[in-house]
């Protein structure tokens, strides 16, 4: 069992956290820019699955980023919100270029025949408990550890940190251990199931 995480950058001058995740929770994580560094490393890879932190689907109702529209959440973000956990809509400036980028790689790695969920680390750090980067890296690198996570020996960035987030969400969804937002039709966010 293997899982690519994958904390995407709205930019490709910014960089993206990668980790790649074996069966026993061993992590290794790179640095990339280039959505081509992404399809290389996932073809060399072949994982079960690819788990990506960004919006991966637009609401229902709406077209495109490009035209103006009063729809600004699919019914996954409205349940995050339940749920009162933090996040920026995907009509948000930035976010609508991390939200292009990220529709473009699913459909070009569903292609390639490759399974993609869309996770979101910072809820998937409220739900088990560990703090986001924002609170510390080497808070959330021990909170990880805690999971039972293998750390890379080098140093780790944020971005690193988040994409082993990615990865363990998807290893968790794999496990069959996880709540699914959403509908498939519009679009879900993959959670992992609240510890109890």
């Amino acid at each position: 069992m293997k899982v690519v995480g994958i904390d995407l950058a709205g930019s490709k001058k910014r960089k993206t956290g990668v980790c790649v995740l074996d069966k026993n929770k061993r992590a290794k994580c790179l640095l990339v820019f280039e959505d081509k560094e992404i399809l290389d490393l996932v073809e060399r890879e072949k994982p079960d699955l690819i788990a990506i932190d960004a919006p991966l689907s637009l609401p229902q109702k709406r077209k495109s980023l490009k035209r103006k529209s009063k729809i600004h959440f699919r019914k996954c973000d409205k349940e995050l919100w339940k749920l009162k956990i933090k996040f920026f809509p995907i009509t948000l400036g930035p976010m609508r270029k991390l939200t292009e980028r990220g529709m473009k790689l699913k459909r070009i790695l569903e292609e390639k025949k490759f399974k993609v969920i869309e996770v979101y680390p910072g809820a998937t750090q409220d739900i088990l408990k560990i703090p986001r980067k924002k609170e510390g890296l080497e808070k959330l690198k021990r909170g990880l550890e805690k999971l039972g996570i293998k750390m890379p020996k080098k140093k780790l960035n944020g971005d690193e940190l988040d994409a082993i987030t990615c990865a363990f969400t998807g290893w968790l969804y794999l496990k069959k251990n996880y709540l699914a937002l959403g509908d498939k039709k519009e679009g879900e966010i993959i959670l992992p199931k609240p510890i109890s």
